[in-house]
């Protein structure tokens, strides 16, 4: 799928409901994974009420993710997205992501997860607004929030996406930054790796982040 097709329909929170419902195969087999990926059962969906932080995390403060494919790390963005940060920091303590999937791969665009319906339509029961830095721009490795079209530019709740387009994804300034992916780049391939090119969908095999931790 060209880029500037997926633009249109990327990030939205809502769009992948059907596509989940059909995708995951029960016979999902270890050999069709890449190295470094281990099989894990489809993340059954979790019912989640979650409770707002408002306070960034210290300085400076880390994200360590680890899935089913690897650990990787986001160095979070206190400065210019102290709303969206305090809030992410918060659903980590509360273990939020721990057991929930990536329930999206567009290969060449971005990775996404953190929903715990599991299929992009949920969230934690609420929603932070706040806008990007003007001109700001979602290159590779940038790790910002998922919204729908439907809601105004910086909203977000707990979806988070990866952008793996070989640059600049060409996306507009509406989703709320949250940092970047400092190391462990290879585990997000691996994730993209699961994906079909040219679709945007499930990945072919489930990916799961057993935990997150917040260093500071």
């Amino acid at each position: 799928m060209p880029p500037r097709r997926l633009q249109r329909i990327v990030l939205a929170v809502t769009a992948l409901a059907l596509v989940a419902g059909c995708g995951g195969d029960d016979g999902n087999e270890s050999a069709s994974l890449p190295e470094g990926c281990v099989e894990v059962p489809e993340p059954d969906p979790k019912e989640v009420a979650a409770e707002r932080r408002t306070e960034p995390p210290g300085l400076p403060a880390r994200a360590v993710v680890a899935t089913s494919c690897g650990e990787f790390v986001i160095q979070l963005d206190t400065e210019r997205a102290p709303r969206t940060t305090a809030s992410f920091a918060g659903l980590v303590e509360q273990g939020f992501y721990d057991g929930t999937g990536f329930h999206r791969v567009a290969p060449g665009f971005v990775i996404q997860g953190g929903d715990p319906a599991g299929d992009g339509t949920g969230g934690p029961g609420y929603a932070v607004d706040e806008l990007p830095p003007e001109g700001f721009a979602y290159l590779r490795g940038t790790v910002a929030m998922a919204k729908s079209e439907a809601e105004p530019p910086g909203r977000s709740g707990s979806q988070f996406f990866v952008v793996t387009a070989p640059a600049d994804a060409g996306l507009p300034p509406d989703y709320a930054l949250l940092g970047e992916v400092v190391e462990g780049f290879d585990v997000i391939e691996r994730i993209e790796s699961l994906g079909t090119e040219g679709e945007d969908g499930p990945p072919s095999a489930p990916v799961v982040i057993e935990r997150i931790e917040v260093e500071s």
